[in-house]
C-alpha cells in the first residue's frame, strides 16, 4: 500500500495503527492525518525509538497492509 492511499483512507486506516502502535492516542492519531512524517515523529516520541527503528517498522507495517489489500 502506497502511502498516498494510506493518506486518502486515514479514517479507516487509523484503527490498523493503532493496534501497531497502541501507545498512540485518538488525539495523536487525528492531528497526523494521514501524514507520514507526522506519523513518524509521533512514534519515535511514544517509543522513544531512532528514527531509522521508526522507518523500519512503518515500512514493515506498509508492507503488511499491502499484502492485505492483495489477499481481499
Amino acid at each position: 500500500m502506497n502511502w498516498d492511499r494510506v493518506e486518502g483512507n486515514w479514517k479507516q486506516v487509523k484503527g490498523n495503527v493503532k493496534e501497531q502502535w497502541g501507545k498512540l492516542t485518538d488525539d495523536q492519531l487525528d492531528a497526523i492525518a494521514g501524514r507520514r512524517d507526522r506519523l513518524v515523529g509521533e512514534i519515535q516520541d511514544a517509543y522513544g525509538i531512532s528514527k531509522d527503528e521508526t522507518e523500519a517498522q512503518l515500512g514493515a507495517w506498509q508492507r503488511r497492509m499491502r499484502d492485505a489489500v492483495h489477499i481481499k
